[in-house]
């Protein structure tokens, strides 16, 4: 299946549909943990960057090969433009993957690879089951040099921007699964 194919093809509402690199087509249903940690990422985009920083959740991005994706954040150059409907990786200054339970193989290997290959400055995956942010820095065209994984509840997590500019992550203030989700 194409990507245009799969642009314009309607899947079922409340649900996330990931694309593996292996070309499988993966249905999940979003959880409240990853939405309400979506929402705490965007919010701190706008409280760090200022309301009109460029930032898009689940849009898709172009990368070589057919690779595209759609992060659950990314982080923009603010001269980035769209090349007709969509921006370009080479504008992405960070990614942030928010883990599922399904989706947490792609986001710590598959996502890490990838992200690293296309030189992707900064990629953070957000894990609220395992209550911590891991920062990947300094890609390599198999992943990255640095991880370094921040607990929850840890105060302001500042993040280096390729642009200059900082990105703050309150590691107070992501939200953690209710019990009986675990």
């Amino acid at each position: 299946m194409s990507v245009d194919a799969i642009m314009h093809t309607e899947f079922p509402a409340g649900y996330t549909v990931f694309f593996g690199v292996d070309g499988k087509v993966v249905m999940t249903p979003q959880s409240v943990e990853r939405s309400s940690t979506i929402k705490s990422l965007q919010y701190d985009t706008i409280v760090s960057l200022g309301r009109h920083a460029k930032t898009v959740s689940d849009v898709y991005i172009d990368f070589p090969a057919d690779e595209n994706s759609a992060p659950d954040l990314a982080v923009l150059r603010e001269d980035a433009q769209r090349q007709g409907k969509r921006y370009s990786f080479e504008d992405v200054l960070l990614i942030a993957e928010v883990v599922s339970i399904s989706s947490a193989r792609k986001d710590y290997d598959d996502c890490t690879a990838k992200y690293g290959r296309y030189g992707i400055p900064v990629y953070a995956i957000v894990d609220p089951y395992a209550g911590e942010v891991v920062v990947h820095t300094e890609p390599t065209g198999t992943g990255y040099i640095t991880a370094r994984t921040h607990k929850y509840g840890t105060g302001k997590l500042p993040i280096q921007l390729a642009d200059g500019r900082t990105f703050t992550l309150d590691l107070d203030e992501l939200p953690r699964p209710e019990p009986e989700a675990r």
